[in-house]
């Protein structure tokens, strides 16, 4: 199975690497050429110093030998130095006899062969020049030091490899330094796309986008709207639907009550109170699943951030005659937040009932919204064990009450918490207490903007 190219990871690690890889690679190349070319011209120059030195000594040879020619047994002369200094390139001139007649003063004789051949040769550890002149009668011969022009070459390279050294961390900082800057506007687009769900559908908008990802922009911005459109339908449809099935249960509700009042007391009045009870079921039940598809079907981000306090404040005042309820409001006495109005509404009626319905009625539910968003609902009652917390979102689930209800409260409340990103959170007993219940969920906070 062929492995997937390229590997995942990050885009600017895979760039930043790979431009450094890149000119680390192109420099390495440029080195390795530089040296092969300074090797050739090292090598140019250094025959040529060869050649020079053989042809600047022959004349000054032959006077040599011409001055001493009486003298044939002589030993050989060195020349004196000028001063101390090391030779890099010696030579030694001899007769057709193979004796010295001339040297300098660092020649090895060691280094140059016997009968060393017109031109230029390797000896076994130098570069050598020889010179044949009057009939084969003095020979020069000059030897380059050993390994001379290698350690030339050599350190012309270290000096040219050198700065990979230096240029490698430079570079890898460099360039991703570099590479994030370019990759700004695509990290904020990733980042605009991240923060789009269910509940947020605005089109995405990021400037200076590169032209290869403009077109991506376009594409996301259009399913976006063919998804607004779609949960827009949605949203219509659980409306009209809220109506229309609103007013037959209402009217047939209001037949049964005025036949109740009509009727007297016997077993056709007993009927039409089963049926008030029935229809008062069914429009519970179907607000609730109205509410729930609400929860999970519309959108819970307004388009706008806004004040949820009015909203609270609007719920609590239509459950005033169901129970006490006790509140604590954000210092400030507001809280702006991306969350829309009536999903927040629905949202705390749910709460709120549940706790006024399940909870000892002898005792206030306690109602707190915190600056950060944290919007709890306690309720008194017994301690309950961790194994009826896990069941209680669960749809049509009710626990061992009396109280009339359809099942669906916390699991509107749960829908709409997983709608913006956050989760909902059971205690008991509730936060400083011994007993009771606690449901805490985190609203998102946004700054109002001024006018």
């Amino acid at each position: 199975m062929r492995a997937a190219w390229p590997p995942k990871g990050s885009l600017q690690r895979r760039l930043a690497l790979a431009l450094t890889g890149g000119v680390m690679a192109v420099w390495l190349l440029a080195t390795v050429a530089a040296g092969l070319l300074l090797r050739r011209e090292i090598d140019e120059v250094f025959d040529s110093a060869l050649q020079e030195v053989v042809q600047r000594v022959l004349p000054l040879a032959y006077t040599e030998i011409l001055a001493r020619e009486a003298d044939a047994g002589s030993d050989p002369q060195q020349v004196a130095s000028v001063g101390a200094h090391r030779e890099y390139i010696t030579y030694i001139v001899r007769d057709a006899a193979g004796r010295r007649l001339l040297q300098s003063h660092d020649a090895d004789p060691a280094q140059f062969p016997p009968n060393p051949a017109h031109g230029f040769s390797d000896g076994p550890s130098s570069r050598l020049y020889t010179e044949i002149a009057v009939s084969g009668t003095i020979i020069v011969t000059a030897a380059e030091r050993p390994g001379h022009r290698q350690k030339a070459v050599r350190d012309a390279i270290k000096m040219l490899a050198w700065p990979l050294v230096l240029l490698l961390p430079l570079g890898i900082a460099g360039t991703w330094v570099l590479v994030a800057v370019t990759l700004r506007p695509i990290v904020a687009f990733r980042h605009e796309i991240e923060a789009r769900g269910s509940g947020h559908l605005a089109p995405v908008s990021v400037s200076h986008l590169p032209s290869e990802i403009a077109p991506v922009e376009n594409a996301v911005n259009a399913l976006m709207a063919r998804l607004r459109r779609a949960l827009d339908a949605e949203r219509c449809f659980t409306a009209n639907s809220a109506h229309e099935l609103r007013t037959p249960v209402a009217a047939a509700l209001a037949q049964a009550q005025r036949l109740r009042a009509e009727l007297p007391e016997g077993s056709a009045r007993a009927r039409t109170v089963e049926v008030e009870s029935a229809l008062k079921r069914l429009a519970r039940l179907s607000e609730k699943l109205l509410q729930l598809a609400r929860a999970e079907g519309a959108s819970l981000i307004g388009e706008t951030p806004q004040d949820l306090v009015p909203a609270l404040r609007l719920v609590l005042h239509d459950l005033s005659a169901e129970g006490a309820v006790g509140i604590a409001l954000p210092q400030t006495g507001r809280f702006v937040s991306t969350l829309d109005m009536d999903a927040f509404a629905i949202l705390a009626r749910n709460l709120i009932e549940n706790a006024l319905k399940h909870g000892d009625a002898s005792e206030p539910v306690r109602v707190a919204l915190t600056d950060d968003g944290r919007f709890s609902v306690v309720s008194p009652g017994p301690v309950l064990e961790p194994a009826i917390l896990a069941t209680m979102t669960q749809r049509f689930v009710r626990g061992t009450t009396m109280v009339e209800g359809a099942g669906l409260g916390l699991s509107i409340v749960q829908a709409i918490t997983q709608g913006i990103g956050g989760e909902i959170a059971f205690v008991s007993p509730a936060s400083g207490q011994e007993d009771g219940l606690e449901v805490a969920v985190q609203l998102p906070a946004a700054t109002l903007k001024a006018g």
